[in-house]
C-alpha cells in the first residue's frame, strides 16, 4: 500500500491548529474551574434591612474575590422568601424556622434570631397571656408571624379573632386610638429594631411599657421545635426605669440562611467559608453556626458541616487526583509533541556518535565517489580512524572498539572502493565508445 506524505506547510498547519486547540481547550476548562459560581439568595422583611444585610455580604465577597458569589433578590417578606425557595426559583434563602415550607433546606448559617415580644401601652392593665382574652393584639409582620399566632392560641385557649394583623405604619396609630390592646412584634434585640418598638408609644421617665411574659416558652418549644425559650435580659427594651425589670421569659425563632440540599458540597463549603470570613470583616458576629446536632430542628448541610466539624478535605484528598494525573498529561503532551516533530520530519539523524558509524558513513561517499582522488581521500580517512582505535586500545581505553570489529568494517569499505575504481575505470571505454 502506498503512503502519501503530505507538503511540509500543510503538516505545519495542521500541527499549528492542533496546537490551537489543545491550547483553548485548556484554557476554557481553566476560566470554568476558577471563575466564580453565583447563586441567587431570596430574602424578605417589612423594613428592607434582610436584603441590606445580605447585599453587604455580597459586596464582600466580590472584594475578597471569593469563589462564589450571591445574587441577592429582595421578596418583600420572610413569607415570600421561603415559597421562592419551595419553588426552586433560587439557590438560597434567609427563612426564619418557622415560616414557608423547608423540606428542600439545610443550613448553612444563623443570620440571626428572632424574639417575640408581646407589648401592652403604658398603664395597662394586661400583666400575663390570660388577660388577653377578649382583647385585641396587633400582629406587626402579618402572616410571617401566623405560626406564633396558631401556637399561642392553643397553648393559651385564645380566639383567632384575638389577633389582627396590622401594618407597620399603621402602629402608633392603633395604639392611640386603642384599635389594639396590645403588640405582638417579633424582631431581633439589636438597638435599631427596639427603637422602633419604643416608638410605638408616647413615652417619658414614668410612662412604659408592659411586657408579657409567655410562661409556658419552655412547653411550646418542646411541641414546636421551630422555637426555644429565651430570657429577654433585664433593661433590654429600656434603661432607666429598666423593662422589662426583670428577666422575661418568651419565644425565640432563629433566621437562617438554608441551601438547596442538592447543591454540592463543595460549592457549599465555599461558601459557608466566604459568609464566616465576611463575617469578620463586616463585624456581623450574629452569624453563627447552626446546630451540629444530628436531630437539629434543620439539618445542616454536608457542606457547611465539613466547616464546623473541620472534617475538610486535607491537601491530598483534595489535590491528590491533580497530584497523579498531572505526569500523565505531561507525559501525553510529551508524547504527542514528540509525534508532531517526527509527523513534521523536521530535524535529520544526530552526528556519527563513534568510529563505527564514521565507517558506515563512509560507505555512501564511496558510492558517490566520481574521482579517484575522492577514493583516496576515503582510503586516508579510514587509515586514520584505524589508526586512532588502535592507539586507545593500547592505552587501555575500555570504549575502544575491539581489533576485529573493525577490520570487519574496514574489510568491506575496501570492497566498495574496489568496486568503485574498477567502475570509475570503464567510464573512459564507454564514454568513447559512444
Amino acid at each position: 500500500m502506498m503512503s502519501i506524505k503530505l507538503p511540509l506547510w500543510l503538516r505545519a498547519t495542521l500541527v499549528v491548529g492542533v496546537a490551537i486547540l489543545a491550547a483553548g481547550a485548556g484554557l476554557f476548562a481553566y476560566r470554568y474551574y476558577t471563575h466564580p459560581v453565583t447563586l441567587t439568595v431570596a430574602v424578605g422583611s417589612i423594613d428592607g434591612e434582610a436584603a441590606k444585610a445580605m447585599s453587604a455580604i455580597a459586596s464582600e465577597f466580590v472584594s475578597k474575590n471569593a469563589p462564589v458569589r450571591l445574587k441577592v433578590i429582595d421578596s418583600g417578606t420572610a413569607l415570600e422568601a421561603a415559597n421562592a425557595f419551595s419553588a426552586g426559583t433560587v439557590d438560597l434563602a434567609v427563612v426564619r424556622g418557622d415560616v414557608g415550607d423547608l423540606s428542600q433546606a439545610q443550613a448553612v448559617v444563623v443570620v440571626s434570631h428572632v424574639v417575640v415580644l408581646i407589648i401592652a401601652p403604658p398603664g395597662s392593665s394586661i400583666d400575663s397571656m390570660d388577660s388577653l382574652k377578649g382583647r385585641i393584639v396587633g400582629v406587626v409582620g402579618g402572616v410571617a408571624n401566623s405560626k406564633i399566632v396558631d401556637v399561642l392560641t392553643k397553648e393559651y385557649g385564645l380566639a383567632p379573632a384575638n389577633f389582627k394583623n396590622i401594618a407597620l405604619k399603621d402602629v402608633r396609630q392603633a395604639i392611640q386610638s386603642k384599635a389594639v390592646s396590645a403588640l405582638l412584634v417579633a424582631i431581633p434585640l439589636a438597638e435599631k429594631y427596639l427603637s422602633l418598638v419604643r416608638g410605638f408609644f408616647q413615652l417619658d421617665h414614668k410612662k412604659v411599657p408592659v411586657l408579657i411574659p409567655i410562661d409556658s416558652a419552655g412547653a411550646i418549644a418542646e411541641a414546636e421545635r421551630a422555637y426555644e425559650s429565651f430570657d429577654v435580659p433585664k433593661g433590654t427594651v429600656r434603661g432607666s426605669p429598666p423593662v422589662p425589670d426583670d428577666d422575661l421569659t418568651t419565644l425565640r425563632a432563629s433566621l437562617y440562611l438554608v441551601a438547596n440540599k442538592k447543591l454540592g458540597t463543595d460549592l457549599v463549603t465555599s461558601l459557608t467559608l466566604a459568609i464566616m470570613s465576611a463575617r469578620r470583616d463586616l463585624l456581623r458576629e450574629q452569624i453563627t453556626a447552626p446546630s451540629t446536632d444530628q436531630d437539629a430542628y434543620l439539618p445542616l448541610h454536608p457542606g457547611a458541616a465539613a466547616v464546623y466539624n473541620s472534617t475538610q478535605q486535607s491537601f491530598m484528598d483534595e489535590y491528590g487526583n491533580w497530584i497523579y494525573l498531572t505526569p500523565m498529561v505531561l507525559g501525553g503532551a510529551a508524547t504527542m509533541l514528540a509525534a508532531a516533530w517526527k509527523f513534521l520530519g523536521i530535524g535529520g539523524p544526530a552526528a556519527p556518535a563513534g568510529p563505527l558509524d564514521a565507517l558506515y558513513a563512509l560507505a555512501r561517499r564511496v558510492r558517490n565517489a566520481d574521482t579517484e582522488a575522492e577514493l583516496v581521500e576515503i582510503e586516508e580517512e579510514i587509515d586514520n580512524l584505524l589508526k586512532a582505535e588502535r592507539a586507545k586500545s593500547a592505552s587501555g581505553d575500555e570504549n575502544a572498539v575491539d581489533a576485529v570489529t573493525l577490520n570487519v568494517a574496514a574489510h568491506r569499505l575496501e570492497n566498495l572502493i574496489h568496486d568503485r575504481r574498477a567502475m570509475l575505470a570503464k567510464r573512459p571505454a564507454v564514454a568513447s565508445a559512444a
